[in-house]
């Protein structure tokens, strides 16, 4: 007995100092902000929350709405909004609990939620209808949108966008001991770089393309306050049960996908493109989970031809 009692204090000190090794604190928020909300960048109150935004080119332009993926942020579309912002009026942000945003004070991340929030933003930018464009998580909550406000929406875009439910069952075993309330606490706690470094490299198609600069901007915003817990009850959260809603978007749509998305498969692409009437599609043979950042300059010029008047 006295043996087993030792090895199991030796495999507890064991989990103790992996857990001390690899505990990662969030990073203060004030100083998040100085590094990666340099101008244009600006934070407004929507919903009770402070709002990473930007607001980007001429007021009176049609306007474009840039909505990231989970665990994204605004800096994902800084490449197409440079681009595009002569000729159109183009919004991004954060995401409640993601980038710099604040978290949903209700911990309601439902589609359902961000749906409103989308709303509730266009209302406070004075903005009545808008081209929604979409990547991953952001093209499900872009088609929900206009699925459930379609007067809001003039066309819409979804890049390996979320919306079908997966084959198979997808729970982790982090999601799994993350519903264990005392193991939460050190799980949201625990980060890093070389995990979401490896995260990123599944994300795109060509690895190489994968900076060191890059995986500091994902890590170091993922380490900002409230956004690990954030992304947990996200996962828990995440429901396809409304996929057939997919059918009632009515505004021209353009569906762009990376060939090579480990993520969410291209047949994904192909079902959007059936289910939505009259939608254009467009996959990228060398690209991954996210072509618009992985090769911005390749994307553009298709997005251009669905934006031309």
């Amino acid at each position: 007995m006295n043996r087993w009692i030792v090895a199991l204090a030796a495999g507890l000190a064991i989990i103790v100092a992996a857990v001390a090794l690899a505990w990662t604190p969030d990073r203060p928020a004030d100083l998040l902000r100085a590094r990666w909300a340099p101008a244009p960048s600006k934070f407004v109150k929507i919903a009770g929350m402070d709002i990473h935004l930007r607001d980007e080119g001429r007021r009176n332009a049609p306007p474009l709405v840039l909505i990231h993926g989970t665990a994204s942020s605004l800096h994902t579309w800084e490449p197409w909004a440079a681009a595009l912002n002569g000729r159109y009026r183009v919004v991004s942000f954060d995401l409640p609990g993601a980038g710099l945003s604040d978290a949903f004070p209700d911990d309601d991340y439902r589609v359902e939620n961000y749906v409103r929030f989308v709303t509730a933003l266009l209302d406070h930018l004075e903005i009545g209808r808008a081209t929604l464009i979409g990547s991953s998580k952001g093209g499900r909550i872009a088609w929900a949108t206009a699925a459930a406000a379609p007067d809001r929406v003039e066309r819409l875009v979804l890049i390996d966008a979320r919306g079908y439910p997966a084959k198979g069952d997808e729970s982790s075993l982090l999601l799994s001991l993350a519903r264990i309330p005392v193991l939460r606490s050190v799980i949201e706690r625990i980060t890093s770089r070389s995990f979401i470094e490896k995260g990123l490299m599944e994300a795109y198609g060509d690895p190489a393309r994968v900076t060191p600069e890059l995986v500091d901007r994902y890590y170091e915003l993922h380490l900002h306050p409230g956004n690990r817990r954030a992304l947990l009850l996200q996962t828990e959260q995440e429901s396809y049960a409304d996929w057939k809603r997919i059918g009632s978007v009515a505004v021209p749509t353009l569906i762009m996908w990376g060939r090579l998305d480990r993520r969410v498969p291209v047949e994904d692409a192909e079902r959007f493109h059936r289910d939505i009437a009259g939608s254009r599609l467009l996959v990228f043979d060398r690209l991954g989970h996210l072509p618009h950042e992985e090769d911005p300059g390749g994307t553009m010029s298709a997005l251009r031809d669905f934006l031309a008047p």
